[in-house]
């Protein structure tokens, strides 16, 4: 019998499917190379978790020359001391306004009035009623004394006499009545009257002739207060000193202050004030600064810079040139070069400045700023070229 050869076909290695399994296993390599890349990608581009960095920012102003004994600066605003939302004491339609914003007024000036008609008709009948019983008082008194003769005389009784007293003192009661009804109505007609309370300017006209007025807004159509008057003899700038500075802030102290709108014009001031309890929120101290003198660009609300001094200033610092400053903070210096950051487009770009001589905390300007551009306060390492930044006050 033929022995029968073993079929070595059968251990033949299949080269295809090895091949077909290596091939496989590279796509899914590519595969997980090229998510890996698309994950890095959106977390360098497209992090939603990336935090926008905040800033603050400060202004470019100019500045005296000399006045480098700055003890520190602050930010603020014009405030008037005096200040008065005027309102109605009635309820009623305005008929009459006779300002504008802008005016000028004297204390008890009438700004505005009610529709009044209702009232006047009422204090006329008050009136004619009161001419009336007057005119009655005096036949009554006549008889009340004549009556007190005939019965000193004993040719009346004592009944009729109290009779008539009784007709005299009702009259009497009647007279004061009326004239205390008269004295209601005369207060409800200046209660229609709107009056300034002292000598200021109109800030805000808040109502319109037509419009119904009242002391509390009594519907929602109702308006409350009708103008705003400031006295701007009261002008004042409210700035936030932090905790840690406030030792440096003495009563009467000169300053300097500089309106955002005016950059480059600086008023003298002094101390009036440190208001005696701190913002826990804030940690600062709330410090009103007087004006030693100002003209009509100065305004209330408008914002405002205060350089406080530690030494009095020389009023002949005032009749110099002054200079562009910026806070040394702002400054970032990279080898030979100096540069800033603006905020265009709520990214920081850097911008190339030359700077002068040092002056306290600040350096002058030479060049790549104009005064009242707004530049970023402090630089950290964080701050980059191109970044998205959010301003904050």
């Amino acid at each position: 019998m033929e022995k029968q050869k073993p079929d070595l076909s059968a251990l033949k290695i299949n080269r295809d499917k090895k091949e077909s399994i290596g091939s496989n296993k590279n796509r899914i390599y590519y595969l997980i190379g090229f998510i890996i890349i698309l994950i890095s990608l959106f977390f360098i581009f497209l992090n939603p978790f990336t935090q926008v960095q905040e800033v603050k920012l400060t202004t470019v102003v100019l500045q005296k020359p000399g006045m480098n004994s700055a003890s520190l600066s602050a930010s603020g605003y014009v405030v008037a001391q005096r200040k008065a939302a005027i309102a109605s004491k009635g309820t009623g339609r305005l008929v009459y306004l006779g300002v504008v914003e802008g005016d000028h007024v004297k204390k008890d000036q009438i700004i505005a009035r009610l529709e009044n008609d209702d009232i006047l008709a009422q204090l006329d009948e008050a009136k004619a009623n009161l001419k009336l019983v007057e005119a009655d008082l005096v036949s009554t008194k006549n008889n009340y004394e004549r009556e007190k003769e005939l019965f000193i005389k004993k040719l009346t009784s004592e009944q009729n006499l109290e009779l008539v007293e009784a007709n005299y003192k009702k009259l009497l009661a009647s007279i004061d009545i009326i004239k205390a009804r008269i004295k209601q109505l005369e207060i409800s007609l200046e209660n229609t009257i709107i009056r300034s309370p002292f000598d200021g300017t109109i800030l805000t006209k808040n109502a319109e002739v037509g419009e119904i007025v009242a002391p509390f807004g009594g519907s929602i159509n109702s308006k409350t207060a009708v103008v705003t008057v400031a006295d701007m003899k009261s002008l004042l700038v409210e700035t936030d000193v932090s905790e840690s500075n406030i030792e440096k802030i003495k009563p009467n102290q000169d300053c300097q202050i500089v309106l955002d709108a005016y950059p480059d014009k600086s008023y003298r001031g002094y101390v009036f004030k440190v208001v005696p309890t701190a913002d826990r929120s804030k940690a600062t101290v709330l410090v009103k600064v007087g004006f030693k003198d100002y003209d009509s660009k100065v305004l209330p609300e408008m914002s405002a810079k205060v350089t406080f001094y530690t030494e009095t200033i020389d009023t002949n610092i005032l009749e110099q040139m002054p200079k562009l400053i910026i806070p040394e903070k702002s400054i970032l210096n990279e080898g030979n070069s100096s540069y800033v950051f603006k905020i265009i487009d709520n990214k920081v770009r850097k911008t190339e400045i030359k700077i002068g001589e040092k002056l306290g905390s600040y350096f002058e300007v030479i060049s790549g700023l104009n005064a009242g551009e707004k530049i970023v306060d402090e630089i950290n390492d964080k701050i980059k070229d191109g970044d998205e930044v959010k301003v904050i006050q």
